[in-house]
């Protein structure tokens, strides 16, 4: 089956001290995520499965940002998640190389207004494994989007991580009933 490993919002911001908008950090790093997504992607590479990082981030005038929204309306008060920054840099010990699909996204799900769909439908994917920060926000509504669209939806759990255990342990008892729950030691399995 035509697959793509799908990593999200494995950047700087979120997922380092310091970032400014990194409330699940300290979890993400407990978990491991960033040594667990690489390798997952190494399975992913050693199959030839098409491999996509994602990450959301605005122009520098933020002229994309929904003002609105409680998750991003203040990101330009602060210079959060800004594609000129290095806040929207991959996670330094994050595998991305030149080969791998990036998509950029301007709300919580990688398939509102970008290119994701474009890409998986170009390499007729048909299974998406996804993983990535956070297990609450982002993998969810990748999750719920990619199930409308009619993927097989698969979500590395080792891979993912919330602002607590209890958040992250919540999001995937919601998700198993759209998606098949999977952890890395199951990968080679598929």
């Amino acid at each position: 089956m035509n697959t793509a490993f799908i990593g999200l919002d494995y950047i700087h911001d979120i997922m380092v001290d310091g970032g400014k908008v990194a409330r699940c950090a300290e979890h993400a790093r407990q978990r491991g995520v960033i040594a667990a997504a690489n390798q997952a992607i190494a399975e992913a590479r050693r199959r030839g499965w098409l491999v996509v990082q994602v990450k959301v981030g605005f122009s520098p005038s933020y002229v994309e940002q929904a003002k609105n929204s409680p998750l991003f309306g203040r990101a330009h008060e602060f210079g959060a998640l800004d594609l000129s920054g290095p806040g929207t840099a991959f996670h330094p010990d994050l595998d991305v190389r030149p080969e791998d699909a990036i998509v950029i996204k301007p709300r919580v799900s990688a398939f509102y207004a970008t290119s994701l769909e474009a890409v998986l439908r170009a390499h007729r994917i048909e299974r998406l494994i996804l993983s990535g920060v956070s297990s609450t926000w982002a993998v969810q509504a990748a999750a719920r989007d990619a199930h409308d669209r009619d993927y097989q939806v698969l979500v590395l759990e080792d891979g993912c991580a919330a602002a607590s255990e209890e958040e992250h342990r919540t999001s995937m008892r919601q998700l198993e009933t759209i998606a098949r729950i999977i952890r890395l030691d199951e990968l080679a399995a598929l």
